[in-house]
């Protein structure tokens, strides 16, 4: 199985602040944005990733992730030509995915939890066992924003609306997706919405009419947190620094995670740790090592 990161888009509605920066770069409290997505896809325990970024972006990814290598991952880097939204990743990049099934995050995906990992870890075992593409739904106060699933009587999910006026429920599906490879085909089927956009809605409504869709709770337990707005990025951000300075554990730590998954030895994390000398970060790993 392999994870996209997509990373692009313009986020004219950030301006000022991403004029000159892409927003999966600007920092959530301590770490950069893109370190949160890139952290639960380590957490599933799957080490080839795609990022995918703006032409004139691509070139900050690699100089932030220059290691990575180290981290003991395998990162690939793609450009999408034009923000022509989610399902065109599947089509653009069919030489990635390859006969392999596909799992996509979005960029400004926030995600906490205890059992985060045996949560990714089950569904990534669903779809390569079962051969189930899963999503997950999460309960907000406001659905109008989101993808909102509907559910019947019996608890069974029957149609996925985008952004609707009149919600169904409060259940919005998050933006983690876990996909079979035949979402190459599906995606490529599909027809530009009325945004002339590829719709991610339209594959999980195409896999939910065929019956291979298992729609999960992500439920309280678990923090969903994303950063479409600068209020939102300071909600995020003020959540992480909250959770850190409680537990003095870190979220979103990608050299933590590596070392946790025996991918990296106690050396390896000590020589990763030192270009980060003198910072609060490299106090926090040289506390791992001890």
């Amino acid at each position: 199985m392999k994870w996209i990161i997509l990373a692009g888009g313009s986020w004219t509605r950030l301006y000022p602040i991403t004029m000159w920066i892409s927003k999966q770069l600007m920092p959530i409290y301590d770490k950069p944005m893109i370190y949160y997505p890139l952290s639960v896809l380590m957490l599933s325990g799957i080490k080839d990733i795609l990022i995918i970024t703006t032409p004139e972006d691509q070139a900050w990814f690699i100089r932030l992730l220059w290691d990575w290598k180290r981290l003991w991952i395998n990162l690939t880097y793609e450009v999408q030509p034009s923000p022509d939204w989610l399902a065109q990743a599947f089509i653009i990049w069919e030489k990635f995915i390859w006969k392999d099934d596909a799992c996509l995050i979005l960029w400004d995906n926030l995600f906490h939890g205890q059992w985060l990992s045996n949560l990714l870890q089950n569904a990534v075992k669903k779809v390569e066992e079962e051969r189930k593409s899963v999503v997950f739904w999460y309960e907000v106060t406001d659905p109008e924003r989101y993808w909102v699933v509907e559910f019947d009587n019996n608890k069974k999910a029957i149609s996925i609306e985008e952004k609707p006026k009149n919600p169904k429920s409060n259940f919005a599906v998050v933006w983690l997706y876990f996909y079979t490879n035949d979402v190459i085909n599906i995606a490529k089927t599909i027809k530009p919405s009325e945004r002339w956009e590829l719709e991610i809605t339209t594959v999980n409504e195409q896999y939910l009419n065929n019956w291979n869709l298992s729609v999960e709770i992500m439920n309280r337990w678990f923090a969903w947190l994303d950063t479409w707005t600068h209020e939102s990025m300071l909600d995020a951000a003020n959540f992480i620094q909250i959770i850190e300075a409680r537990q003095g554990l870190k979220i979103g730590c990608i050299e933590e995670i590596s070392y946790a998954n025996n991918w990296i030895s106690k050396d390896q994390l000590s020589e990763l740790a030192k270009p980060l000398m003198k910072s609060n970060y490299w106090k926090y790993l040289l506390k791992l090592l001890k």
